[in-house]
Protein backbone atom coordinates (compact mmCIF):
# COMPACT_ATOMS: atom_id res chain seq x y z
CA UNK A 1 0.00 0.00 0.00
CA UNK A 2 1.11 3.45 -0.58
CA UNK A 3 0.75 5.55 1.96
CA UNK A 4 -0.80 8.95 2.13
CA UNK A 5 -0.64 12.58 3.32
CA UNK A 6 -3.07 15.48 2.73
CA UNK A 7 -2.43 19.43 3.25
CA UNK A 8 -2.92 22.93 2.26
CA UNK A 9 -6.63 22.70 4.52
CA UNK A 10 -7.88 25.67 6.02
CA UNK A 11 -10.53 28.32 6.57
CA UNK A 12 -11.67 30.40 3.53
CA UNK A 13 -14.66 33.05 2.74
CA UNK A 14 -17.18 31.72 0.00
CA UNK A 15 -16.01 32.50 -3.21
CA UNK A 16 -12.54 32.21 -2.25
CA UNK A 17 -10.15 29.23 -3.41
CA UNK A 18 -7.79 26.81 -1.73
CA UNK A 19 -5.31 24.14 -3.44
CA UNK A 20 -5.05 20.82 -1.30
CA UNK A 21 -1.85 18.44 -1.54
CA UNK A 22 -1.38 14.43 -1.37
CA UNK A 23 1.81 13.71 -0.97
CA UNK A 24 2.52 9.64 -1.70
CA UNK A 25 5.27 7.65 -0.12
CA UNK A 26 6.24 3.81 0.30
CA UNK A 27 4.03 3.02 -2.70
CA UNK A 28 4.34 3.34 -6.51
CA UNK A 29 2.53 5.96 -6.61
CA UNK A 30 2.23 6.33 -10.18
CA UNK A 31 0.44 3.37 -10.27
CA UNK A 32 -2.69 4.17 -8.58
CA UNK A 33 -5.74 6.14 -9.56
CA UNK A 34 -6.22 8.82 -7.01
CA UNK A 35 -9.36 10.12 -5.64
CA UNK A 36 -10.47 13.07 -3.17
CA UNK A 37 -13.54 12.43 -0.91
CA UNK A 38 -15.12 14.44 1.52
CA UNK A 39 -17.00 13.55 4.91
CA UNK A 40 -19.17 16.25 6.69
CA UNK A 41 -19.98 15.81 10.12
CA UNK A 42 -22.79 13.31 10.39
CA UNK A 43 -22.94 12.96 6.87
CA UNK A 44 -21.38 10.05 4.83
CA UNK A 45 -18.79 10.08 2.97
CA UNK A 46 -19.10 11.94 -0.81
CA UNK A 47 -16.88 11.22 -3.82
CA UNK A 48 -15.58 14.59 -5.04
CA UNK A 49 -12.93 13.87 -7.76
CA UNK A 50 -10.97 10.92 -9.63
CA UNK A 51 -7.68 11.66 -11.88
CA UNK A 52 -6.35 8.15 -13.87
CA UNK A 53 -2.97 6.85 -13.15
CA UNK A 54 -1.54 9.00 -16.02
CA UNK A 55 -3.01 11.45 -15.41
CA UNK A 56 -5.00 11.64 -18.85
CA UNK A 57 -8.78 11.02 -17.72
CA UNK A 58 -10.45 12.56 -14.40
CA UNK A 59 -14.41 12.78 -13.13
CA UNK A 60 -15.77 15.02 -10.92
CA UNK A 61 -19.39 15.07 -8.94
CA UNK A 62 -21.83 17.05 -10.48
CA UNK A 63 -21.67 19.59 -7.60
CA UNK A 64 -17.97 20.82 -8.01
CA UNK A 65 -17.65 20.62 -12.16
CA UNK A 66 -16.63 23.62 -13.46
CA UNK A 67 -15.35 24.81 -10.07
CA UNK A 68 -12.60 22.27 -9.09
CA UNK A 69 -9.84 20.67 -10.42
CA UNK A 70 -8.06 17.55 -9.63
CA UNK A 71 -4.08 16.71 -11.37
CA UNK A 72 -1.37 14.97 -10.40
CA UNK A 73 2.58 15.13 -10.82
CA UNK A 74 3.99 11.63 -10.52
CA UNK A 75 7.41 12.74 -11.13
CA UNK A 76 6.53 14.49 -7.80
CA UNK A 77 4.69 11.81 -6.28
CA UNK A 78 1.43 14.26 -5.64
CA UNK A 79 -2.22 15.22 -6.25
CA UNK A 80 -3.64 18.33 -6.42
CA UNK A 81 -7.33 19.54 -5.66
CA UNK A 82 -7.36 23.00 -7.18
CA UNK A 83 -11.18 24.13 -4.92
CA UNK A 84 -12.05 27.87 -6.71
CA UNK A 85 -15.59 29.63 -6.23
CA UNK A 86 -15.98 27.95 -2.92
CA UNK A 87 -19.62 27.65 -1.14
CA UNK A 88 -20.56 26.46 2.55
CA UNK A 89 -21.60 23.54 1.10
CA UNK A 90 -18.01 22.41 0.36
CA UNK A 91 -17.22 23.03 4.14
CA UNK A 92 -16.14 19.23 5.38
CA UNK A 93 -12.70 16.95 5.98
CA UNK A 94 -11.15 16.07 2.51
CA UNK A 95 -9.33 12.63 2.04
CA UNK A 96 -7.50 11.16 -0.82
CA UNK A 97 -6.99 8.07 -1.62
CA UNK A 98 -5.26 5.66 -3.46
CA UNK A 99 -6.72 2.50 -5.76
CA UNK A 100 -5.43 0.19 -8.81
CA UNK A 101 -8.39 0.44 -9.87
CA UNK A 102 -9.93 3.38 -7.97
CA UNK A 103 -13.48 5.40 -9.71
CA UNK A 104 -15.95 7.23 -7.57
CA UNK A 105 -16.71 4.35 -4.97
CA UNK A 106 -15.16 4.45 -1.67
CA UNK A 107 -14.52 0.47 -1.83
CA UNK A 108 -12.27 1.15 -4.83
CA UNK A 109 -9.46 2.25 -2.80
CA UNK A 110 -7.13 1.00 -0.39
CA UNK A 111 -5.35 3.39 0.92
CA UNK A 112 -6.04 6.57 2.86
CA UNK A 113 -4.63 9.79 4.07
CA UNK A 114 -5.66 11.32 7.48
CA UNK A 115 -7.78 14.16 5.73
CA UNK A 116 -7.18 17.89 5.90
CA UNK A 117 -10.18 19.88 7.30
CA UNK A 118 -11.89 22.53 4.86
CA UNK A 119 -14.15 25.38 6.03
CA UNK A 120 -15.88 27.86 4.19
CA UNK A 121 -17.49 31.10 5.84
CA UNK A 122 -20.58 32.47 4.57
Amino acid sequence: QVQLAESGGGLVQAGGSLKLSCVGSRGTFSRYNIGWFRQAPGKEREFVAVITWSGRSTDYTGSVKGRFTISRDNAKNTASLQMNSLKAEDTAVYYCAAGFRGSDEARTYDSWGQGTQVTVSS
